[in-house]
Parts: structure tokens; sequence; C-alpha cells
């Protein structure tokens, strides 16, 4: 398999529905995590010499990071064995693309590529599918217009756009106007080639990544905490060589089974090797403090990042206050979190995901929509949601007739699937198709543990290809 080869485009909507289940038990192998993936590629891009990488995630986003790189003059290949090699150019080394850069629905891909090309002296176009190019991009090329790139972004500051690299770029020190883990790490890859210091600032912690990344290739970067924040500095025009790494599976992705088992009548699934960074494990904090029956074995460190097993029992869980601190560590998670929370003994409340609304949807009102339309008394703001759980009691669903609206979503597609787990007449989304972006082999992997899921093939189309 190539990067080169077509990702899925195929329009047609997919949708399924999933049943009460009344056990999920085994182990679930989930795929690697999407974060690091795309960091891999990229930071082997940019090291000297041949980088080894096992565990890749293969969806789409990250096939699409795998791909743009290639037009970028790096060669990336998947090996027979599942490897992935990156035949690094060098800090600088990049070629200008004589291709337009479809990032399809990357949205982290689009933004650290941004990075990288803002401090290249080349010219590249970018664009993405409907969704992406609905997301915001101003968040980076703010701060990469002051390190000498120029931009020309659709209304809005929107892609598809227009990146000239800096031919001359110069280091920064940037505060983040905003708790975002892709900004920080755009700016951090934007300084390796740079003359001097670039430095972030971030008022709150973010996903650190791409700073344990770097310092696993040898790279010089150094922390410091002060009043204002954490800064985050990486010294430009430094070398470092190609490095074999192994990605741990994703967090965000292992959520979705081990929740399934916690909603579930009975039983226990597993997931080994899962990425237990602590600015990513908001999620099993939160259903720790629900009380849920959840478990870490094995604890490890595997090419930088700590890791472990965990295993998850069916059980009953209690309502809980989410607080606004706790979200960047969880920002992906809150929509299966809310499948939980609708079958939890009280009113859950979630503060400060007001982020939730620039994500590949605005998920905020998606999960709303989907838990109004299965029966669960829910509320909203413009950075809160509360949602009253059944107290253990199978929630209504949708039945097959009135699925939930998927909005081109993959988290939002798997998370209600999750919730049907645990309904009375099972709950239906209209579309599947987008969820091999970050969960290849979703819903196989599901049905291994004995969940319900099954294809619509005879429902309507009811696919608007629109998120709010």
């Amino acid at each position: 398999m190539s990067p080169d080869r077509p990702v899925s485009s195929d329009s047609a909507a997919r949708p399924a529905i999933a049943r009460r289940a009344g056990q999920l038990e085994g182990v679930a192998a989930v795929p690697g995590d999407k974060s690091i993936s795309h960091r891999a590629l990229m930071l082997g891009a940019l090291a000297i010499g041949r980088t080894r990488v096992t565990g890749l995630l293969e969806g789409d986003d990250v096939l699409a990071t795998a791909r743009a790189l290639g037009h970028l003059g790096v060669t990336v290949v998947r090996q027979p064995d599942g490897a992935w090699t990156i035949d690094g150019v060098g800090v600088g080394g990049l070629a200008e693309p004589d291709t337009v850069l479809d990032m399809r629905n990357a949205g982290t891909a689009a933004r650290l590529l941004l990075g990288i090309m803002a401090t290249h002296d080349l010219r590249a176009v970018m664009t993405g599918d409907a969704s992406l190019c609905r997301r915001p991009m101003a968040r980076v090329t703010e701060p990469l217009s002051q390190m000498g790139a120029q931009f020309d972004c659709a209304a809005g500051g929107h892609l598809p756009l227009t990146v000239r690299g800096a031919r001359m770029p110069v280091p920064i020190v940037y505060a983040l106007p905003v708790v975002s883990a892709q900004v920080k790490s755009a700016v951090l890859f934007a300084g390796l080639n740079t003359m001097g210091e670039t430095s972030v600032i971030e008022a709150a912690p973010t996903r650190d990544h791409t700073v344990r990344m770097m310092r696993y290739f040898g790279c010089t970067v150094s922390s410091a905490s002060g009043k204002a924040g954490t800064r985050v500095t990486v010294r430009g025009w430094q070398e470092f060589s190609a490095a074999d790494l192994s990605v741990p599976a994703d967090p965000s992705s292992a959520a979705f089974p081990l929740v399934g088992a916690l909603l579930a009548g009975s039983g226990a699934v597993t997931v080994r090797g899962v990425c237990l960074d602590p600015l990513r494990t908001g999620l099993y904090e939160t259903l720790a403090e629900m009380g849920a029956d959840l478990s870490i074995e094995n604890r490890r460190e595997v090419s930088g990042e700590p890791v472990g097993d965990l295993v998850a029992a069916a059980g009953a869980l209690n309502a809980v206050a989410v607080p606004a601190a706790r979200a960047a560590s969880m920002i992906d998670e809150y929509p299966v979190l809310a499948a939980a929370a609708a079958l939890a003994k009280g009113t859950t409340r979630f503060d400060g995901v007001g982020e939730l609304r620039v994500k590949e949807s605005d998920r905020l009102a998606a999960v709303a929509d989907g838990l109004a339309r299965c029966g669960v008394p829910v509320r909203t703001g413009d950075d809160w949601m509360e949602i009253d759980g059944s107290g253990g009691r199978p929630v209504p669903g949708t039945g097959p007739d009135n699925p939930v609206a998927t909005r081109q979503d993959h988290r939002i597609a798997m998370s209600f699937l999750v919730l049907g787990l645990a309904s009375r007449d099972g709950v239906a989304v209209e579309d599947t198709a987008m969820i091999g972006t970050s969960f290849p082999g979703f819903a196989s992997l599901m049905q291994s543990l004995g969940a319900p899921i099954e294809a619509l093939t005879d429902a309507p189309d009811r696919s608007t290809g629109d998120p709010a």
C-alpha cells in the first residue's frame, strides 16, 4: 500500500444501527494514535536518514499527511511487513509541490503542515473537504505571518489557501490566545527552520506530543513555567537524526469499546498499549469519578510516550460536573462521554467546551441534537452542556427511521453507535463512511466484542453533508 493510493471518496451515505448489547467481552486492538501518527511522519520527513514507524494509523487523515509529504519531496512508503518508512530530507529540505495539497478532513495535518511550510522558501496551495474548509485557519496563519510567511486565504481565513513560505524566517515569542495544541505545534515546527529560538507561551497545558517526539528524535526543546504559563522553546537550524518508533493505541479510539463495555449489560473489554499521556487522559479521569469499573495495567513507556492496558467492565455510573480546566485533555472525547452521561444517575455538566463548536462539525450542537433524538434530556449554552441521565435504564433510542445526523463527523457517528448498545429501540446514524478517517474497521471490531451493529442497506440517504 502506498500513501498515494486514493483515500475513501465514496459520497454515498452508509447508515447503520446499533442495538442493545447484553454483553461486551474480549480484547480490542484499536488503531494507532492519530496525533502521534501525524507527527511521526512530519518529524521523520525533517530528520536526516530513514525513520521506521510501526503501528501507524492508516486512516484517511494520516494517509493525507503521507500523501502531502510525498508531494513536498519526501519518500514515504508502507513496507510489506506493515511498517512505514520515511526518508527524511532534513530541516529546510522540502521541495515546492507541483500539485494542490488536498488534506481531506485532516485538520491537525493541515495546521501542522502550514507551520512546517511557513519557514520553507516555497509556494503551495492547500485545500480540504467541505468540513475542513469550514474550520478556522487564522489561528495558525496569524503567528506564522509574524515569522514572515504570507497567506492568501478564502473568506473568513479558511481553506483553500495559498502559502508563500518565508525566505528569511524570523523566530517569535507567541502567547497562545486560545488553548490549542495544534497552534503550539505549528509554531514550534516553523521554529525549527529559523535562526534563533522560537517560543510558545500557553496559559493552560495542551497536548505535548510534539515536544515529546521532538526530544525522542534528539531535538533541543526546553520548557519553563512562569506567571504567564508554560514557555516552550525550540532552537532553530538544528539537525536531528531519524529514529525508529512505535505508535501507541489512540486513547480517543480506545474510548469507544471501553465506554461500550461500561454501558453493556455485562462483560469486560481490554484495550492494550493505549497512550496514557497525562494531557490525554481527561476522559478516563472523568469516568473514574463517575464510578466506572475501569483499571490500568502494565504501565510502561514506548517511544517516549507512557502507555498501559485499559480494562473496563459493565457497571453503574454516577453524574459528575466536568470542569473547564479538563477540556484540553479530553476535547475529542466529549461526544462519547455524553453517551456515558446519558446512562448515569443524575445530571452531568460539561463546562468550557466552546472549542467543540469548531471541530469537524459543531460537536456541541451535534451531540445535543443526537441525544434529543434518542430521548435524552439535554441543555446547552455557548460553552456548556447538561445531560440528564437515565440512572442505568436503557435510553429510548431512535429506531431505524429517525437516524442521528452525523454531520460528516466520525466521532459523532461512533459515539451514537456506542449509545445504541444501551438503548431500547436501537440508535441509527445516517452515515458511517467517514469513520475510516480515524478508526478503520470500527464496526467489525465492535461486532467481534459482541456489539449488535449492522448496516441499514435499505435506509434512505438523509445525509446533508453540511455541518452546522
